[in-house]
């Protein structure tokens, strides 16, 4: 994925999805596609930045854009990752990403004036933390990432009124609703 900031300047998104568990991992944010090949003062490989995401990825499905540079591609293949590349203008061969960018263009980036990396990262952070801890998914029968329930009520008299609360994150731009207790 792909964005630009306030100056003009473009820049990439490394993401990974985990198809799944519909579970996103932000890996980080880059004018230039190679940067995601290692850390300037570390020039540690992307297969490690990966591992310290949790994901133990076999695959990885991407498109036939030329913005990929096949040097990724390597590093990849070297980590026992295999490279499937997506058919000519077949979206659904990807669906569950493709749905992930148009949901994090449509509720974040669109309305965010983004500044820079940092701020971009942050904001990506804050929206994989919803993504993944908030939000129900419709692909996994519409449930929301594992999490402890609270015990239901057996008392009859207990208030018919719920305690709504709303956590802004973002200024107001992203919100999570809980139930008080």
């Amino acid at each position: 994925m792909e964005t630009t900031t306030l100056s003009g300047t473009r820049l990439y998104v490394l993401a990974v999805i985990e198809h799944a568990g519909r579970r996103i991992h932000v890996l980080g944010a880059t004018a230039y596609p190679t940067a995601f090949l290692g850390h300037p003062s570390r020039q540690e490989p992307l297969s490690w930045t990966l591992e310290d995401a949790g994901s133990s990825a076999r695959l990885l499905i991407r498109d036939r854009d030329g913005k990929h540079p096949a040097l990724v591609d390597a590093v990849l293949t070297d980590a026992g990752i295999q490279i499937v590349f997506s058919g000519v203008r077949i979206p659904r061969m990807n669906s569950i990403t493709e749905r992930w960018i148009r949901s994090c263009r449509r509720e974040l980036l669109d309305r965010t004036l983004i500044r820079n990396q940092k701020h971009l990262l942050h904001a990506l952070r804050e929206y994989e933390h919803i993504y993944n801890t908030h939000r129900p998914h419709q692909g996994i029968t519409n449930a929301r990432p594992p999490r402890v329930l609270p015990q239901p009520t057996t008392n009859q008299a207990a208030p018919t009124r719920l305690d709504t609360r709303q956590q802004r994150r973002l200024s107001g731009i992203l919100n999570e609703y809980h139930h008080a207790t």
